[in-house]
């Protein structure tokens, strides 16, 4: 049975509480924001088709008039995740989007290191969210 406590933190069914500590929280938003950064400085040049995102596309078979539609969905999917309201549902596209970049990667027989990058890249967006979210704290630790 979970009490709401003087300070309105829910504790777990283990007696812990959720919300994150300040220096969790800065950790989180550290990693969150040079994911953001990351996560738009790869969106806007999609966006815009420059010559090396054609150019590098041409053996994932890509077609050039694909690239503003993925990166404008990428920039959206960037802001749901910057918002903290939203950041899980931001984080789940987010997620979405690296799993169609590793398919991509495996299509064009990208080296190895190439392929699991999107992966490599998860795991601090994730890792943000969780050190800096209490809903994504909750989830976890309930499992529902």
């Amino acid at each position: 049975m979970t009490e709401t406590t003087a300070t309105g933190t829910t504790p777990t069914p283990t007696g812990q509480t959720d919300q994150p500590g300040k220096t969790a929280t800065r950790i989180g938003w550290t990693l969150s924001v040079l994911m953001i950064l990351f996560l738009i400085f790869d969106a806007v040049p999609k966006i815009l088709k420059m010559d090396f995102v054609i150019e590098a596309s041409k053996g994932f078979g890509i077609t050039p008039d694909t690239w503003p539609v993925i990166g404008t969905l990428l920039l959206v999917f960037t802001i749901a995740y910057a918002i903290p309201r939203t950041s899980v549902f931001g984080a789940v596209l987010i997620t979405a989007h690296l799993g169609g970049a590793v398919c991509a990667n495996v299509l064009g027989h990208s080296p190895l290191v190439m392929i699991l990058f999107p992966v490599f890249f998860a795991v601090p967006l994730w890792l943000g969210l969780y050190l800096r979210s209490a809903a994504l704290r909750r989830l976890v630790r309930v499992g529902y």
